[in-house]
């Protein structure tokens, strides 16, 4: 069981493994998406990304090196299974064995997304998470790999953050598979739910009923422009709905909030709703993976015509809240990273605090949390990122004040491990505590990660100012890690 707290750090395969077209490995939406013109920044590709494919050893060992004691990556569902149904690839599966065995031979535990939205290209074609048939091949897709790595994880993890599968890849199109149909995406919504229910029925039928299983939610921190405003507070209501409990009602509850379905009537009937489905969406979850960055501000909307929207993570865009249209987002106040999201660890405190109000038997687990800068090589060939350290020192310091609070929180996951494809965004924004040189392929920590580093090794959080003086991680205490059968 994943019962003690552990600190770790993550990754996806889309954003880092690269080897895209090798050992059998089929296309992915993602691959299809990057691959179209205007839809990436700069024409960026997951074709190499970091190389993790061919870098792993190296890269495990550099975790080791770290002190972290879990891992969570994912398994790109085309590399493991090409077109999403059928025989399984062998090379791709052995890729994975391989792997976890490195993670487990250095005591890193290891944490499997089953889906960080890189779906096959062949389910797309056939309509994609809209269409029910999905959900079964991804409990299949689940089935099989409980079976073939099922010995070597600590914790699966169904999804991750399918509110922006749903409606960054269905709604507003700005992720893949760039599809602008609001119904599309709220069946695509359900159907997730579902696919989430199936797969962990799925896993427990091959590894037993006790297999930890949970999923990673993007639950979003939203507050009214102006808190004695009954409207600001209705519209507050209005995108809880539509952005949290579409997915922690039926995991969490086993039903849609009445106001989500009043709230989309104009957009579906909701018929893709089948007796039964809520019923297995509800599985027992021995974590509920939470991913926080931000926040947003909202009030109603006065003015004429449609209002304007947020992303997933609380920064303006063109992503449509399905049900939402009478609902403004407003700039929030700095300081902002690189992505342009505010930086506000006590609303992590807030978040945890609120679901364990909500669901108090229900641990969980922060598996993604970190922000993006602009990181420059210093002459000493460091990467001195005071403002990460500063983000990463404010926002473990309000997890752990939750847990001095009784919140039940299993574990710290910075996202990410290393500078990989973010998205959208390609190659242009840059998240890890380990530097990639996009040229050479070549890891260099940064400060972030000798500041977590020391987090782990002492239990303690160093001043953002003690991060630059703590000895650098050489090649050596590389070697010396990849080298030790701990």
């Amino acid at each position: 069981m994943w019962e003690d707290f552990r600190w770790g750090a993550a990754t996806a395969a889309y954003q880092v493994e690269g080897a895209a077209g090798e050992d059998g490995r089929g296309p992915s939406i993602w691959d299809t998406f990057a691959h179209t013109p205007g839809k990436v920044l700069g024409g960026d590709t997951g074709d190499v990304a970091a190389d993790h494919y061919h870098r792993w050893q190296e890269d495990v060992a550099l975790m080791a090196a770290l002190g972290l004691q879990s891992y969570r990556l994912s398994v790109s569902w085309s590399r493991v299974q090409p077109g999403g149904r059928g025989p399984l690839n062998p090379a791709g599966v052995a890729f994975y064995r391989r792997l976890l065995d490195e993670l487990v031979a250095h005591d890193i535990a290891p944490v499997v997304t089953l889906y960080h939205w890189d779906l096959p290209q062949e389910l797309e074609d056939a309509g994609g998470w809209p269409n029910r048939e999905t959900a079964y091949a991804f409990a299949e897709y689940a089935r099989l790999m409980a079976r073939e790595l099922g010995d070597r994880v600590a914790l699966w993890t169904t999804l991750n953050e399918p509110w922006c599968s749903a409606f960054l890849g269905y709604a507003s199109g700005v992720h893949a598979p760039g599809r602008t149909e609001p119904a599309a995406a709220l069946a695509a919504a359900h159907h997730l739910n579902l696919a989430h229910g199936l797969a962990t029925q799925a896993i427990r039928a091959e590894l037993g009923e006790h297999t930890p299983v949970s999923a990673a939610l993007n639950v979003h921190v939203t507050h009214p422009a102006d808190p004695e405003s009954a409207a600001d507070l209705e519209a507050v209501a209005q995108i809880n709905a539509v952005g949290n409990h579409v997915f922690l009602g039926p995991m969490l509850d086993g039903s849609y909030p009445t106001r989500l379905l009043r709230d989309t009537a104009h957009v579906t009937d909701w018929s893709f709703v089948e007796p039964g489905d809520l019923t297995t969406a509800r599985q027992r979850m021995d974590v509920l993976g939470v991913n926080y960055y931000s926040t947003q501000l909202v009030r109603r909307y006065g003015g004429d015509g449609p209002a304007p929207r947020a992303d997933g993570h609380g920064a303006s865009s063109a992503s449509p809240w399905v049900g939402a249209d009478s609902v403004e987002f407003l700039p929030v106040a700095p300081p902002h990273t690189a992505m342009g999201w505010n930086v506000a660890p006590e609303a992590l405190e807030e978040l945890l605090l609120a679901l364990d109000n909500a669901y108090p038997d229900q641990p969980l687990l922060v598996t993604e949390n970190g922000a993006a800068y602009e990181d420059v090589v210093a002459p000493d060939g460091r990467i001195h990122d005071q403002a990460r350290v500063a983000y990463y020192r404010d926002h473990i310091a309000a997890v752990l004040r939750a847990r001095e609070a009784g919140v039940d929180v299993r574990g710290y996951t910075a996202w990410s491990l290393m500078d990989n494809f973010e998205w959208g965004y390609g190659y242009s924004k840059r998240f890890g505590i380990v530097r990639v040189d996009y040229e050479t392929l070549e890891r260099t920590p940064k400060d972030s990660a000798l500041w977590y580093r020391e987090v782990i090794r002492t239990g303690r959080l160093p001043g953002v100012e003690e991060a630059a003086a703590l000895p650098v991680l050489g090649a050596g205490d590389v070697r010396a890690a990849q080298s030790s059968d701990r």
